[in-house]
């Protein structure tokens, strides 16, 4: 797996990043649905929100899709997601 670092982990490296800044719930999830189909199996989604509840939002959202949810974090108030692509 292709990784970079954020200064403070090391990341997955993204093979489409889907910028949500300043979407609300329930946006950022419709987006990232729909964004994971564009992609292939086992390829990685980096999504960007800004939304509050959005960490909650999207673990649940993996957990319901089966999608795996390689990564999560939040740097100066911008939350970030790495996905892998399950089916």
């Amino acid at each position: 797996m292709n990784v970079e670092t954020n200064g403070y982990a090391v990341i997955p490296r993204a093979h489409r990043v889907l910028d949500c800044t300043d979407l609300l719930c329930p946006l950022p999830v419709i987006h990232t649905s729909r964004a994971i189909r564009e992609i292939e199996v086992g390829q990685i989604l980096h999504l960007i929100a800004t939304d509050p509840g959005a960490p909650m939002d999207m673990r649940a959202w993996s957990r319901m899709t089966g999608n795996t949810l390689l990564d999560a974090h939040e740097q100066d108030g911008v939350y970030h997601f790495y996905f892998e692509r399950m089916k």
